[in-house]
C-alpha cells in the first residue's frame, strides 16, 4: 500500500501507452484532441477533481464519435484511477462494476482485462492481496486470449507486489516470467523488471546478489535507463553499506510518506531499535490512517445507497438500519482494538522487546481486519447487488426470482448478524462467573432437534448421526441457550469442515457428568495445532467462513457451566473428536 499513489501514475502512463498510442490514431493530430488529451493530463496531476471529470469525460465523447472503444474504456479507468489517489474507494469499485458490466454487455471481451484489473487494484489497496492477485491473475489471461502480451509485464509486476511479503521466492519466479515476455515483446520493461528484483534480494538478505544488481542498475542508468524503482535501490544500497543516517535521509527525501516501512526496516538491520520501532509506529499510523478513510468512504458511499433504495422500495426500511448498525458496530469494533493495543504498546518496557510484540500486534490486526473484511465484505456485497437489482425500476423479474433475491438477501443479513453475535457472545461471557442454571432441559429431544436442524446443511455425501444412550425421559438443569449454543458451534465446525463421511454427535451419562462426544471425518486437527484451536481468531484453513471463535466460546460456555471442552488427542481419526462434560 505504500507505493500506491506512484502505481496510480504508473497505471495512468501505462493505460495511456496502450489506448492512445498517437501514430496508430487517425485522429492524433487533430488540435481538438491534443487539447483535450493536455487538459485531462494537466488536471489529474494537479489533482483537480472537477477540471479533471470535466475534461476526461469531454475526451470520452471525443473517442466515441470516433468509434474509438479501446481508447474510450482507457480513459473510464482512469476515472477510477482518479477516484483511488483521491482514497474515494467506494465509489472507484462501483465505477469498476459498471464498468466490468457494461464490457461484458457489449461482449468487449478483448478489453474486459481493464475492468479486472481496476478491480485488482481496488483490493489491493483495501489490503485484500488474496484477492487482488486473483485479479490481477485473470488480467494475465485475457491478455494472452487478446494478444497484448508487450503490456503484461507490468501486471506480473503488480502481482509481485501483493506476493513479495508473503512468498519471495513465488515473486522471483513471477518477475522471471515478466521478464521472459519483455525480452521477447517489450524490452523497454526489462530494466525495471531486474530493477524490482534487486530490491526483493535485500528484503530477503541476498546481499551478494543486491550488490550485483546494483552495479547492473548504476551500468544501465548510464546508458540512459530509468526504473521508477530506481529511488528505493539508492536507499537500500545505502544501508547495505552500513550508512544507515544517509540511507534514513534519502528515504525520507526521496518516498515521502511512503518511507516509514523503508526506514523502520533499514534501522532494525542496523540493530537500532529504538528508531525501528518509531518509525514502525508511525508506519502503523499511516496505515491505520488509511484504513480509517477507506472504511469512513465505504460507510458513507452504502449509507447513500441504502438511503436511496429506501426511498425507491419503503418495505426494505428494516434491512437498512440493520446494515447501519452492523457497520456502525464494526467501526466501534476496530477502534476498540486499535486503543487496546496502543495502551499496551505504551506500557512495554524494554525496547527490544516492545518493538517485537508491537510487529506481532501488527500481524494479529492486519489478519483479523483482513478476515472480518473477507468475512463482512462478501455478504455486504451480495446484499448490495441485489439491492440495486430490486430497485432498477425496469426490472421485470418474475415473482420466483423476486423470492430467490429475497432469500439471498436474508441468508447473508443472518450471516452478518451471526459473526456479529458470536463476538459479542464472546465479549459477554469473558467476566468467567457461572451461568444460571434454572432450565430442565430433555436433553435427548433437544439434541435430536438440533441434529434436524443442521442436518440439511451438510455437504452431499455426508451423513448426520445421534447416538442416544441416554435414560428414557432423562433432563438436566442448566442453562439452555449456552448448552444450545455449545452444540450448535461444535456441528458447525464439524460440518466446515467435512466433505465426506459422517458425522456423529453421541450422548451418555454417568453418575456425576453427561457427556457430549462431537466425532467427524473430516480434515482433522495437526498434533501441532492442537492446543492453538482454542484460542480467538485463530483458524487453521483461511479459506472458511467464521472468524475463528467458535471453539473459545464453546470453552468459555463450558467453563461457565463448571463443565469442559476438550479435543481428544487420542482419537485416531479421520477427523477430530471433540468431548462436551456438564455435571449433573
Amino acid at each position: 500500500m505504500t507505493v500506491l499513489k506512484h502505481t496510480a501514475l504508473i497505471l495512468l502512463l501505462l493505460f495511456i501507452c496502450i489506448g492512445a498510442k498517437a501514430a496508430d490514431k487517425p485522429y492524433a493530430d487533430d488540435p481538438v484532441y491534443k487539447a483535450l488529451r493536455d487538459s485531462m493530463h494537466e488536471s489529474f496531476n494537479n489533482a483537480e477533481e472537477e477540471r479533471f471529470f470535466r475534461s476526461v469525460r469531454n475526451l470520452e465523447d471525443y473517442l466515441l464519435s470516433k468509434n474509438d472503444l479501446h481508447a474510450y474504456y482507457t480513459q473510464r479507468c482512469n476515472e477510477i484511477v482518479f477516484m483511488m489517489n483521491s482514497k474515494k474507494i467506494f465509489e472507484a469499485y462501483k465505477a469498476a462494476r459498471r464498468l466490468s458490466q457494461e464490457l461484458r454487455e457489449r461482449k468487449l471481451d478483448k478489453e474486459m482485462y481493464m475492468a479486472h484489473n481496476m478491480l485488482g487494484h481496488i483490493y489491493r489497496y483495501c489490503g485484500n492481496y488474496e484477492a487482488a492477485e486473483r485479479q490481477f491473475r485473470k488480467v494475465i489471461e485475457l491478455m494472452e486470449e487478446s494478444g497484448y502480451r508487450e503490456s503484461m509485464p507490468p501486471i506480473y509486476m503488480n502481482i509481485v507486489g501483493v506476493t513479495e511479503d508473503s512468498d519471495p521466492k513465488e515473486a522471483l519466479k513471477i518477475l522471471d516470467q515478466a521478464a521472459a515476455i519483455a525480452n521477447e515483446y517489450s524490452p523497454e520493461r526489462v530494466f525495471d523488471i531486474e530493477t524490482r528484483r534487486t530490491l526483493i534480494y535485500y528484503n530477503i538478505g541476498e546481499m551478494d546478489k543486491f550488490m550485483q544488481g546494483y552495479r547492473a542498475y548504476k551500468e544501465g542508468e548510464a546508458k540512459g535507463l530509468t526504473s521508477v524503482h530506481g529511488r528505493s535501490v539508492e536507499v537500500y544500497y545505502q544501508a547495505a553499506l552500513g550508512n544507515t543516517d544517509k540511507a534514513v535521509a534519502m528515504a525520507r527525501e526521496e518516498l515521502g510518506e511512503d518511507s516509514y516501512g523503508t526506514i523502520a526496516s533499514i534501522y532494525k538491520d542496523a540493530g537500532r531499535w529504538k528508531e525501528a520501532y518509531e518509525a514502525a509506529y508511525q508506519e502503523r499510523l499511516s496505515n491505520d490512517s488509511i484504513a480509517s478513510v477507506i472504511l469512513t468512504n465505504s460507510v458513507e458511499g452504502l449509507r447513500d445507497e441504502m438511503t436511496l433504495y429506501d426511498m425507491e422500495r419503503e418495505t426494505a426500511r428494516a434491512r437498512t438500519i440493520t446494515l447501519t448498525v452492523i457497520i456502525v458496530l464494526l467501526v466501534l469494533l476496530i477502534a476498540a482494538l486499535t486503543y487496546i493495543g496502543l495502551s499496551r504498546r505504551r506500557h512495554m518496557r524494554q525496547l527490544t522487546k516492545a518493538y517485537e510484540r508491537a510487529l506481532e500486534s501488527d500481524k494479529i490486526k492486519t489478519a483479523f481486519i483482513q478476515n472480518m473484511s473477507h468475512e463482512v465484505r462478501t455478504p455486504l456485497n451480495i446484499i448490495a447487488g441485489f439491492a440495486q437489482v430490486i430497485a432498477d425500476p425496469d426490472l421485470t423479474a418474475d415473482s420466483e426470482e423476486r423470492q430467490d433475491m429475497s432469500s439471498m438477501i436474508l441468508k447473508n443479513t443472518r450471516l452478518i448478524t451471526n459473526l456479529i453475535d458470536e463476538m459479542l457472545e464472546l465479549s459477554l461471557n469473558e467476566a468467567g462467573s457461572e451461568l444460571k442454571r434454572e432450565d430442565s432441559v430433555n436433553v435427548s429431544a433437544m439434541l435430536a432437534d438440533i441434529i434436524e436442524e443442521n442436518g440439511s446443511l451438510v455437504e452431499p455425501g455426508v451423513k448426520m448421526a445421534f447416538e442416544d444412550s441416554l435414560p428414557e425421559g432423562f433432563t438436566l438443569t442448566t442453562n439452555r441457550d449456552a448448552v444450545r449454543r455449545i452444540v450448535n458451534s461444535l456441528l458447525d465446525n464439524s460440518i466446515k469442515n467435512t466433505t465426506e463421511g459422517c458425522i456423529t454427535l453421541k450422548a451418555t451419562a454417568g453418575e456425576s457428568a453427561l457427556t457430549m462426544v462431537f466425532e467427524d471425518t473430516g480434515c482433522g486437527i495437526p498434533p501441532e495445532e492442537a492446543d492453538r484451536i482454542f484460542e480467538r481468531f485463530v483458524k487453521l484453513d483461511d479459506f472458511k467462513e467464521g472468524l475463528g471463535l467458535g471453539l473459545p466460546l464453546c470453552r468459555m460456555l463450558a467453563s461457565r457451566l463448571n463443565g469442559s471442552l476438550l479435543l481428544d488427542r487420542s482419537y485416531e481419526g479421520p477427523g477430530a473428536r471433540f468431548v462436551v462434560t456438564l455435571p449433573l
